[in-house]
């Protein structure tokens, strides 16, 4: 007799799945939280956290509040006021509408819930721990909800092995109260960390909220945004193309005030400031699209982040011309003024009017100059080369001493090192000819000595003449301040002043004619890239960053001299196959290669 073996799940296992998909981090509360506040028409938001939210997070708001039994049904899952029918997921204008958020953090925490409306006379207090419903009675309260969630996944110790430290968590509460709160001016917030106040939002416009945000100097550094069309309108600032950063962080899209994520439209902002600032620089913006929410679907990701447009060209276009309006009507863009007069150049004195007549110049040339003419230069036979024989390629097994060349004067001969397109050295071994990509293996001699310099301690440094400032948002402020003690074993020394200013006051000795500010920057970008792709480990990644920025990249002109050292340190270096990111540094081509494709 056979057993059925198809179980429905208990409610407590289901709750923690949908948790799973929700709630990924404190940072998932708040932003849930906050959201509700919104929803519930605040005009006031008060949130707290300690221990970057895994002790507890508090969202106090003004907004309607709820009755007892709404109180007590918002933790039931999918139980939402925003949707009757199937229809209504087509017209969300709202924040939260799925009705799981309460349901999934009640799952994964313990929750204490106040609320009172303003038509009653006492509010209604709940707790809940794991789901299960510990505590209902009424209490006096002010008109509105508080809200507080207390060790967050005590009941599933695998999801709170696996958060960051208390500062990158942070970091995304960071991000998520910036989200929300770019795009609702007209409400006041504050968020209180670890009894620290961080912002202190006044109702105001949005231009007000990010320089609130970000810092007073971008009072100066907006340009408007306006664009309205019949399909969309498209509102918002962007920032002027020479304040552009080596960092990415103030790139924020919104649609209907919800924030998202859109590679395709960030591709129009970008190609908007197209000439208009360096190729490593990335564009700022905050940009709110309005459009028939018929018109997208905002339902594809738990998250809600990311969305799909009917017709996303169009989109494209409209933000393109709207971008490029905006930099324009501030004569930003490279213009041609056909109406300027030909007599109104440089004055350059009388002695340009002058009547002088043109003497043809004389122009002394060698005439058996070639200069194609490639002289070999002559240098010692080095280790690296006792590897390549006749009979294989593999260096596996072939024995360097630290970088120190071993010389047999008996078999000197003559290596030529030729540079390929400014991006590959060219030499020749016994068994043919090696081909090395120039950055990579400099990135990977530069990656293993930074790693050296920051077990041992080692901290070369040069100071700057003229320290300079750098002023951060919050968010790569606190990664910096992380960073801090390892970057000042590798040679950085830097000072702090506030939350988000710095001073540089020396830079590793590799860094010479470097612009220290540039350089920080883009370290702090590699390195949050380089999270993203699950590089966690802070050592690895730092030297991963820095030697990526220090590295000679493609299109840089090498001498001879140099490509050697470059070849020479490359093979002495404890893996000189790859580089940092697993791409192949060199390649051999054959003799019996070459002799094949020439017969």
């Amino acid at each position: 007799m056979s057993l059925d073996i198809i179980k429905l799940l208990p409610d407590s296992v289901a709750n923690q799945i949908a948790a799973g998909e929700v709630i990924q981090r404190p940072a998932s509360v708040v932003k849930e939280l906050v959201e509700n506040a919104i929803d519930a028409g605040a005009t006031q938001v008060d949130l707290v956290v300690k221990d970057a939210g895994r002790t507890f997070i508090t969202v106090i708001d003004n907004g309607c509040g709820m009755s007892e039994t709404d109180a007590r049904l918002c933790f039931e899952r999918h139980a939402t006021s925003k949707i009757k029918c199937a229809d209504d997921l087509f017209a969300i204008k709202t924040m939260g509408f799925r009705g799981e958020a309460l349901a999934s953090i009640a799952a994964v925490a313990q929750v204490e819930l106040t609320t009172r409306r303003k038509e009653d006379e006492v509010g209604t207090k709940i707790r809940i721990e794991g789901s299960k419903v510990i505590e209902q009675m009424p209490k006096p309260a002010s008109v509105g909800t508080n809200i507080t969630v207390k060790n967050l996944f005590f009941n599933v110790p695998a999801r709170r092995n696996f958060l960051k430290s208390n500062e990158a968590e942070l970091r995304h509460i960071n991000e998520e109260f910036f989200r929300i709160t770019i795009m609702n001016p007209e409400i006041g917030f504050t968020f209180v960390s670890n009894d620290k106040e961080l912002f202190h939002l006044y109702p105001g416009t949005l231009k007000q909220r990010i320089v609130g945000l970000f810092g007073k100097d971008y009072d100066g550094k907006l340009l408007p945004v306006n664009q309205i069309t019949e399909s969309v309108t498209i509102d918002g600032f962007i920032v002027k193309p020479e304040f552009s950063k080596k960092t990415r962080g103030e790139q924020y899209f919104f649609v209907n005030r919800r924030y998202i994520k859109h590679a395709y439209l960030h591709h129009a902002v970008e190609n908007a400031y197209k000439e208009l600032i360096p190729q490593d620089c990335f564009p700022g913006y905050f940009l709110d699209i309005q459009i028939d929410p018929k018109e997208i679907d905002i339902n594809i990701h738990p998250t809600k982040t990311e969305v799909n447009f009917i017709d996303v060209k169009l989109i494209y276009a409209i933000m393109h011309s709207a971008v490029r309006k905006a930099i324009g009507q501030n004569n930003l863009a490279p213009t041609l003024d056909f109406d300027i007069n030909p007599n109104m150049g440089i004055d350059f004195g009388e002695a340009s009017r002058m009547d002088r007549p043109v003497i043809t110049p004389q122009v002394d040339y060698d005439p058996s100059f070639n200069p194609f003419k490639i002289t070999p230069i002559r240098h010692q036979q080095q280790n690296w080369r006792i590897a390549y024989d006749d009979s294989g390629d593999t260096v596996a097994n072939s024995k360097f001493t630290d970088n120190e060349p071993v010389v047999h004067e008996d078999d000197e001969q003559k290596s030529l090192f030729i540079q390929l397109q400014q991006a590959y050295i060219v030499t020749t071994v016994k068994s043919g000819i090696l081909v090395v990509d120039q950055h990579l293996a400099h990135e990977r001699i530069l990656y293993e000595k930074y790693l050296k310099e920051m077990q041992t301690d080692v901290n070369a440094s040069q100071q700057e003449l003229f320290p300079q400032h750098i002023s951060l948002n919050i968010n790569d402020a606190s990664l910096l301040k992380e960073l801090k003690p390892e970057l000042e074993k590798i040679g950085f020394r830097i000072e702090t002043m506030n939350n988000t200013t710095f001073v540089i006051n020396g830079t590793p000795v590799d860094c010479k004619g470097s612009d220290a500010v540039s350089l920080i920057e883009k370290i702090l970008e590699d390195y949050k890239t380089n999270m993203s792709g699950n590089q966690s480990d802070k050592k690895l990644n730092l030297a991963r960053s820095l030697a990526s920025q220090m590295a000679v990249k493609a299109g840089q002109t090498l001498t001879a001299l140099e490509m050697q050292d470059i070849v020479d340190r490359l093979f002495g270096c404890a893996v000189a196959e790859v580089a940092p990111d697993g791409k192949k540094i060199f390649t051999i081509i054959n003799a019996g290669d070459i002799k094949t494709r020439l017969s």
